[in-house]
């Protein structure tokens, strides 16, 4: 059994999603089931009744005091779920072909237990936070987002579900859980999800709680801080650089250090990458100053 978990929440275009991922569980050869965790509050029941009889729907009621629900509703999809492999993928997201097969396939084989496959914008260049292309080699991945992964029972188990105590940041977190677990996360490129990520200030803010996000990770798991500069510098240049920049009256040209990671990033839209790094950064410093 295959249970594939939607979350949502006020997300109109989950019709679209459902009708997609539908036909794709109908082609595979195993059993499959679909739930959708639905924090609308009835909002979305039109929906629901459109798609009656395929999909099990599981209102789902925000913790008192959770600011956001997603690693609440994660956990409650896959303790509802009946599958030993369990797929993730959200509302408004729109599945490419093959997708479920490929991002299953490893997991049938029992060759692995964690796969990842790789999430686009709706439209090239769309989103800051794309992935590399579909046509990448297969690799293993150090963390990885929930949008679109797939893993077994054993591994969920393992890692002990998603920490609800986290907003952002807590697919990363059971990420990291997972390969201290001792469980490897092979990237799949070939199956591929889209998502529209929003305009340029959604992303935005979207970077900004990454950045607090990732300081409540290092927090929780304080022996990678030894190893921050090589695994993840991003989440100590750019706050170093905003806490230097009173520099620039006695250095003038401090800014100009913004020229390497704007050469290196000149490809993806420098002035944009250059501003959501920058973001982050301020995130970093908000959460450690406690705000």
């Amino acid at each position: 059994m295959i249970s594939i978990v939607i979350i949502s929440k006020d997300e109109t275009s989950l019709d679209e999603t459902l009708t997609a991922v539908a036909s794709q569980a109908h082609a595979l050869a195993e059993s499959t089931e679909i739930l959708v965790v639905d924090a609308s509050e009835g909002r979305l029941d039109y929906i629901r009744d459109q798609h009656a009889g395929g999909v099990t729907w599981l209102p789902f009621q925000p913790v008192p005091g959770a600011r956001i629900s997603i690693p609440h509703q994660r956990n409650a999809g896959v303790r509802a779920a009946s599958g030993d492999v369990v797929v993730f993928t959200d509302a408004g997201c729109t599945v490419e072909t093959g997708w479920l097969e490929r991002l299953v396939r490893p997991l049938i084989s029992g060759q692995e237990h964690v796969v990842s496959g790789v999430t686009l914008g709706l439209a090239p260049g769309q989103g800051l936070y794309d992935q590399p292309s579909p046509s990448a080699p297969d690799r293993y991945l150090s963390e990885c987002s929930t949008i679109n992964l797939a893993f077994t029972r054993r591994a969920f188990d393992a890692a002990g579900g998603f920490d609800e105590s986290f907003a952002y940041g807590s697919d990363v977190d059971f990420s990291w859980r997972l390969v201290d677990s001792g469980y490897r996360i092979l990237s799949v490129p070939s199956a591929v999800v889209r998502h529209d990520w929003g305009n340029f200030n959604r992303q935005l803010r979207r970077s900004y709680r990454y950045g607090k996000a990732r300081v409540r990770l290092y927090r929780k798991h304080r022996g990678r801080l030894r190893h921050v500069l090589r695994t993840d510098p991003m989440v100590v240049v750019y706050p170093l650089f905003l806490v230097g920049l009173p520099l620039t009256l006695l250095f003038p040209l401090y800014p100009a250090l913004l020229l390497i990671p704007a050469v290196r990033n000149r490809s993806h839209g420098a002035g944009r990458v250059l501003v959501d790094h920058l973001m982050f950064g301020l995130g970093v410093l908000a959460e450690l100053a406690g705000r």
